[in-house]
């Protein structure tokens, strides 16, 4: 009795964009096989949500009755959420470093960047669910967008991009640092303070004229700012305020740019060495 052999079938060459959607599907069918990976971008900014606006809401508006804060909320809430996509991906990143999946996909016939650029695509399409859940509790709550589609959609799209640059620091904290519980108090000690030091929580107004002036260069703040005016949920920037906030839109795209180049080369060096030890 003989044995049919059986050929082995054609390996078709693939570019590194083809390379990267395996990439991101892989980590799609990751989230939904556990969905409980997106409770940091559903229930927490829920969570965030209806403590601002029901808890510290009513005495942060008897200090300023000019702003209806559940309108000025919802914006600050989004640009948190979308800066702490960072956390989640450098945690991503060391934990498949230390797990020994980087190592399998060595072995395979794919580029290292396509790995980060599909791990950077997935996490933008993971925190996009988290934006439409927290759009959909605002709504509950009372908050509206009040200008044209159009703006409404910029202003969507603006979070998005500054997602992506936060990404690559994500990635690059990631793929630099050697433990999750490194990478947890590293993140922890400069995102928390990004985010509070900014406007997305109360009116820089009233902080401090040198804290002001961080708050207001906070490249969190000219995104907060951006989506507040395109969904007519707080007024413009006076002319005392900083420059960022005065053209806040051009200003995101401006930082959302810079940051990505800035982030992206280390990121790819960071990866490369650590997946070569």
């Amino acid at each position: 009795m003989t044995s049919q052999l059986v050929e082995r079938p054609p390996i078709h060459p693939t570019n590194v964009w083809q390379q990267a959607w395996i990439m991101v599907k892989r980590n799609m069918i990751h989230t939904r096989r556990m969905p409980e990976m997106l409770s940091d971008v559903t229930i927490q900014p829920i969570m965030f949500v209806v403590l601002f606006a029901y808890v510290f809401g009513p005495a942060i508006s008897a200090g300023n009755p000019a702003i209806n804060y559940k309108q000025y909320l919802l914006p600050g809430i989004m640009g948190q959420t979308i800066v702490f996509t960072a956390f989640i991906v450098a945690t991503g990143i060391t934990a498949d470093i230390e797990k020994g999946i980087i190592d399998r996909f060595r072995s395979l016939p794919i580029r290292r960047s396509a790995v980060l650029i599909g791990r950077s695509i997935a996490s933008l399409l993971h925190s996009s669910i988290g934006i439409v859940v927290m759009a959909l509790t605002g709504v509950i709550i009372g908050w509206r967008i009040t200008t044209s589609v159009w703006e409404g959609t910029l202003g969507f799209i603006l979070v998005l991009v500054f997602g992506f640059a936060m990404i690559w620091f994500g990635v690059m904290i990631g793929s630099w640092l050697r433990s999750v519980e490194a990478v947890n108090g590293f993140m922890f000690s400069v995102l928390f303070p990004l985010t509070f030091v900014s406007n997305a929580f109360v009116p820089t107004q009233a902080m401090q004229p040198w804290l002001r002036t961080i708050a207001e260069w906070n490249p969190i703040s000219s995104l907060i700012q951006a989506m507040r005016v395109l969904w007519g949920n707080g007024p413009a920037a006076g002319a005392d305020a900083a420059l960022p906030l005065r053209y806040p839109e051009l200003s995101t795209l401006i930082w959302a740019v810079v940051l990505t180049l800035l982030f992206m080369p280390f990121a790819l060096r960071n990866y490369a060495r650590r997946t070569t030890d």
